[in-house]
């Protein structure tokens, strides 16, 4: 865990700031991008998203009657699908850290009519306010980069799954592919930050989201992050030439 001093820095985006400063700040992108956050995803990947997100919970191994978070949950993708899956024996939890994003994705769920199976909690994944051995299955989509103390936060998720329990991390990663690490950046760095000056009338909070995938750690790294944490038969499954990753482990 790190070490949690006034005088430690973390990085935001490219920027190195005050390790007390970060939640502060991406709390602020994210105030700013939540109204617009499904129309601009659509944008940003083309639609794609939700291919990506179809195959986490395909992956998750789901069933009925099962409790489920869906951490970082944001408007509530995941969520709308896991409250189908789990029916009324079960429970799903979305938590965020943000109280914008939480509060657009509960508008949205129970605006489709999705209501009883689902509740809404604030939460810092790097201290997840659950008792041990809660859930069967937590994801995180599109989180984790955000988080300032990602280790923190995966020995946090460990320890509220159930023995035999799965975590689910998607999330933007590193293409191998020399051609298209050049695409994506130019894409990243360039078009992307207009788009969302275009459409969410805020470039610099689009300039942080392209400059956080670059600050993630690459597939293997967050593999053997998840190991450390306690996670066992740890593996990922690289998307669309490895620009997102789904990672996944078990709680022994």
């Amino acid at each position: 865990m790190s070490d949690q001093g006034s005088d430690q820095k973390t990085h935001f985006g490219f920027q190195e700031v005050p390790l007390q400063d970060k939640v502060g700040r991406v709390a602020g992108v994210f105030h700013s991008v939540a109204a617009k956050y499904d129309i601009m995803n659509d944008l940003m990947s083309m639609g794609i998203h939700r291919l990506w997100k179809k195959q986490t919970i395909e992956m998750s191994g789901v069933r009925t009657g099962n409790k489920v978070l869906d951490l970082a949950g944001g408007t509530g993708d995941l969520t709308m699908k896991f409250s189908e899956i789990v029916g009324p024996e079960g429970q799903v939890i979305l938590a965020d850290i943000n109280d914008s994003m939480i509060k657009v994705g509960r508008d949205k769920l129970i605006d489709k009519g999705v209501v009883g199976n689902v509740n809404y909690v604030q939460a810092n994944a790097e201290a997840l306010p659950f008792p041990d051995a809660t859930f069967d299955c937590i994801t995180i989509a599109f989180g984790l980069r955000n988080v300032t103390d990602k280790q923190a936060a995966l020995e946090s998720m460990t320890r509220v799954l159930k023995p035999g329990g799965r975590l689910l991390v998607l999330e933007f990663s590193k293409t191998e592919n020399p051609l298209l690490t050049k695409a994506y950046d130019t894409y990243s760095f360039n078009i992307l930050p207009k788009i969302g000056k275009l459409v969410a009338d805020d470039e610099e909070s689009y300039r942080y989201l392209a400059e956080s995938i670059r600050m993630h750690p690459d597939q293997e790294t967050l593999k053997g992050m998840m190991e450390q944490a306690g996670l066992v038969n740890c593996r990922y499954h690289n998307m669309t030439g490895g620009i997102v990753a789904l990672h996944f482990g078990m709680k022994p």
